[in-house]
């Protein structure tokens, strides 16, 4: 990556260079997101699972 990175530099792309990081960090927390958001909603599954089952059991 070092390589890389001194090649743009010399090449004066920096602006290339500034936005293919921008990129990148954004996608790399749209994808933590995302599988955050999955988590939280099996957690949620687990909750309702767990109330239903309560509810059937000390049915009135």
């Amino acid at each position: 990556m070092d390589e890389v990175t001194r090649s743009v530099i010399a090449r004066g792309d920096l602006a290339h260079l500034a936005l293919f990081l921008w990129a990148s960090g954004a996608s790399a927390l749209a994808a933590f997101a995302l599988r955050e958001l999955a988590a939280a909603n099996r957690r949620f599954d687990a909750f309702v699972r767990e109330l239903t089952r309560f509810n059937n059991r000390f049915e009135l």
